[in-house]
């Protein structure tokens, strides 16, 4: 089993959403975020002053997957989220060894 971790655009989220519902996944979890990468940060104005917004907001969806399934996930969710610019986001991908429920 093996885990994705997607960080992408806010406005892209729900689209990747939309795409990963309609495939069996193990779970889903989605947390807002903040950061960079290569497009570094940005300056912004607010009543006529200039400030720099060093961390760009961003979504951050994890998903656990089926070894199989990987690869299918990966693209779709790449065809969805991606816009050509830099920033669209990133997929990490990690082994999962043992997962366990918790249950009452």
């Amino acid at each position: 089993m093996k885990q994705l971790t997607v960080v992408v655009r806010p406005f892209c989220a729900e689209a990747v959403l939309e795409a990963l519902q309609k495939m069996s996944l193990n779970s889903i979890i989605v947390r807002e975020a903040k950061g960079f990468s290569r497009q570094k940060g940005y300056l912004d104005r607010y009543q006529g002053s200039e400030y720099s917004m060093a961390f760009i907001p961003k979504v951050e969806i994890t998903v656990t997957v089926e070894d199989e399934n990987v690869a299918e996930v990966a693209e779709r969710i790449s065809k969805v989220a991606r816009t050509g610019r830099i920033g669209d986001g990133k997929i990490f991908q990690i082994d999962l060894a043992q997962t366990e429920s918790i249950e009452f």
